[in-house]
């Protein structure tokens, strides 16, 4: 029961409902040509077993490399995952040996076994993979898209994009950039990466150790790291945001990421100088497990303040809402714990008045498994993709989605089973990580074995 006395669907018991009246129809008298491709129509569900996990690296159809994951079973139905932008492929691969054998459309319990395998950042990758790519398989049996399993129905047909654009140290010119997003595709939430290195080179804009090896300017916390931005800098800045706002309008949402990796005091002031251009949000500030700290900047900014994308599982998002330390929340399904984890993120966040944007970089089939996830989840705002520049990223994939996937800021969620995606083969092929193969066998991977369990 929700805080205000409402009562919530329990996904587990929605499935089952879903699975057998769905199933049932699928397996107990429909044509064969309404089934979906993948689907063998002259066995059942009970008997569905998964025999291999396979990858195929996709060259940076975003920011960096992407694993598409292929989970294939007994009865020739397969499903599609992927691992997060930048994560090695073997977060998936040692886990093949775990899921050999198990009927894919237990899902809760394979989610359960596996789910210990995972962490923040790029460590929950496989365990996301794997997950989303079970969807796909459930969905393709039951003959239904997994916003439909996994939420009950669909809040929206559409799903808003917003986007990120192109840095420029010419105010004018980065403005221009984003006056492009708006009024040349149609996006219509913006993003702007606007961090201190558009202005140190200036004198007397940053404040700053002298004393600092390369590991610890890339691996100490930002409060850690005692760097500060002076008023001349935050003036410079603002020089950047009043461009943008003029050139885009105060109707449009804009958000704001990658300010550098400066301390509390200067994070603080930097909201309160952003507050005249009325921004939707400023992106990751310090890192998400400083709860008191986020919370002190939450406080005392005007401009709200969001994190999450690499926040994995449920848990520690609650402790962020609980205390309200951040305005929204904004998880990576690839690294929070798949389609369903994430939706119980959203529904959980929405008890605590907390809405909730999705951090993506991926392929289509990462960004369809985000689609669904975000049409079942009421409190749901808008989704990144960094690919709107990318002029091979549609096509991709093939049947089922418009092309291309992102018109005019919004992405229609299908209606096909499971995620609803194809791969187009040729072209996968022509953008494969050099020295990988499309869909190789694994054999290497079959024998992985550890202890475990992780209590005595």
């Amino acid at each position: 029961m929700s805080k205000n006395g409402s009562h919530l669907f329990d996904r587990r018991d929605l499935l089952k409902t879903s699975a057998m009246g769905l199933g049932g129809a699928l397996l107990l008298g429909q044509p064969k040509e309404a089934f979906p491709k993948a689907v063998n129509a002259g066995s059942g569900p009970s008997a569905l077993k998964i025999t291999d996990l396979r990858v195929a690296t996709i060259v940076k159809p975003g920011p960096s490399p992407c694993s598409i994951i292929r989970i294939d079973t007994n009865q020739g139905i397969y499903g599609l995952g992927e691992v997060r932008d930048g994560a090695s492929s073997t977060y998936a691969l040692f886990l093949k040996s775990r899921i050999v054998g198990e009927n894919p459309l237990q899902l809760d319990r394979i989610f359960r076994k596996i789910a210990q395998f995972g962490g923040p950042a790029r460590q929950g990758g496989g365990v996301c993979a794997i997950e989303m790519a079970l969807w796909d398989i459930v969905g393709k049996v039951y003959n239904a898209p997994a916003y439909a399993m996994v939420g009950g129905g669909k809040f929206r047909d559409k799903i808003r994009v917003y986007a990120d654009t192109t840095e420029s140290k010419d105010p004018k010119i980065y403005a221009q950039r984003m006056k492009e997003r708006k009024e040349g595709m149609g996006i219509t939430w913006l993003k702007m990466d606007l961090g201190i290195d558009m202005v140190s080179d200036t004198p007397g804009t940053v404040t700053e150790r002298s004393d600092l090896t390369q590991w610890e300017q890339t691996q100490l916390p930002h409060p850690l790291l005692a760097m500060e931005v002076t008023d001349k800098g935050i003036a410079m800045l603002e020089e950047y945001v009043a461009a943008v706002r003029d050139a885009v309008g105060m109707e449009i949402p804009l958000s704001m990421d990658h300010l550098g990796h400066l301390g509390v005091k200067s994070i603080i002031r930097l909201g309160q100088a952003y507050e005249k251009y009325n921004l939707s949000w400023i992106e990751d500030v310090i890192p998400w497990t400083y709860t008191d700290l986020l919370k002190q900047i939450s406080d005392a900014s005007p401009t709200p303040i969001l994190t999450g994308e690499d926040i994995y599982l449920k848990e520690p998002f609650r402790v962020l809402c609980e205390k309200h330390a951040v305005s929204k929340i904004h998880p990576d399904l690839a690294t929070s714990g798949g389609i369903l984890e994430t939706h119980k993120i959203g529904d959980m966040a929405e008890e605590y008045g907390v809405p909730m944007a999705m951090h993506f970089a991926g392929t289509p089939v990462c960004c369809m498994a985000n689609v669904h996830c975000a049409a079942a989840t009421q409190n749901f705002l808008a989704l990144e993709n960094h690919s709107l520049d990318v002029p091979w990223w549609s096509s991709l994939v093939e049947e089922g989605v418009s092309t291309p996937i992102v018109s005019h800021g919004w992405i229609d969620v299908p209606d096909r089973p499971g995620l609803g995606v194809t791969l187009n083969e040729d072209v996968v092929r022509q953008h494969l990580m050099p020295g990988t193969g499309y869909f190789e066998p694994t054999p290497q991977w079959d024998q992985e074995r550890s202890w475990d369990r992780v209590w005595s």
